[in-house]
């Protein structure tokens, strides 16, 4: 176990460096807001749909589709069960707190941190498996994260729910992994350039929001712990147990294990500041977040490799 520590924990460090070179350049004014926007952009519009994509480019096979199916389940188990328990435990009067604690204790970072870190580790397998999850965040994070930020049903959207990037991706995904197609170079290259965007950049948003926190507030506030504790330790220590009870494959196991145990995802910071809810409560729980898992991540990812 101490070598699949080392290991996962070498990933992470490389992560961390793309991170402190995001956090760097914001302090060097490098980095500004108004590029973070666009760079979130690409990344959501362009990078995640082809990573998507690519993940599926491979050889049909029937045992796959079974564990793909495994995939997708266990994928709305675990939101279903990260989205239930924050409603149990947050129930404070401050409105704009509690909406912050319930999605930022709901959702990780599927996309930014996940796939990066499942392709780094798995390989295109990894990614192949991790789509789904990212399929079904996009889902849920567009229905009840938009109702859980806003606090109002008017603000769903069916366009949203079935046009957002990672549904788009992960049904062409489906598409050429099943039917008896192969892409050409002329499409399947620029596919590949893509995706390549989906490991550094992200990073470099997570380091400027690191950049743009206020750590010392966050390591003052209890409920920021309870809510790190519940994302980084609780959710993901059920979903290994859940995964095993499905007897996943051992890939499956791994990357659902990475998606469980990721930090809170910066869509948290993004949803707070578009429906005006308590921003500087997501950043320190992106930042502070980010920062612990480091140390829980790999400890997670090395016990579920020594299942």
């Amino acid at each position: 176990m101490l070598e699949n520590f080392l290991t996962i924990t070498c990933q992470v460090g490389v992560l961390f460096i793309l991170i402190g070179v995001g956090y760097i350049a914001t302090k060097a004014k490098l980095i500004k807001e108004n590029g973070i926007r666009v760079c979130t952009d690409i990344v959501l519009y362009l990078a995640t749909p082809c990573v998507i994509i690519k993940s599926f480019m491979r050889e049909f096979e029937v045992a796959m589709l079974k564990q793909l199916l495994i995939s997708i389940l266990a994928a709305f188990l675990l939101h279903i069960f990260a989205i239930v328990l924050p409603m149990i435990v947050f129930k404070g009067k401050d409105l704009a707190r509690r909406r912050v604690l319930r999605f930022g204790t709901a959702f990780s970072n599927a996309g930014f941190m996940c796939l990066p870190l499942q392709q780094a580790i798995l390989g295109d397998i990894g990614v192949f498996y991790g789509a789904t999850f990212v399929a079904v965040f996009n889902l849920l994070v567009w229905s009840y994260g938009v109702l859980c930020m806003s606090g109002d049903k008017k603000m769903l959207s069916g366009k949203k729910l079935i046009l957002n990037p990672g549904i788009i991706g992960l049904v062409i995904g489906i598409l050429v992994f099943v039917l008896p197609i192969s892409l050409p170079e002329v499409i399947s290259s620029p596919i590949g350039h893509l995706s390549a965007l989906n490991t550094p950049v992200p990073m470099l948003i997570i380091g400027y929001y690191l950049a743009n926190s206020n750590l010392l507030k966050a390591l003052k506030d209890a409920g920021s712990y309870l809510a790190i504790f519940l994302r980084l330790v609780v959710i993901p220590l059920v979903t290994l147990g859940v995964m095993v009870f499905l007897k996943a494959d051992k890939e499956l196991l791994i990357a659902t294990t990475i998606v469980a145990s990721a930090p809170v995802a910066t869509m948290t910071t993004m949803f707070a500041s578009k429906y005006e809810q308590d921003v500087e409560l997501s950043v320190n729980l992106v930042a502070l977040s980010t920062l612990l898992s480091i140390i829980t991540m790999p400890v997670l990812v090395a016990l579920a490799q020594s299942v």
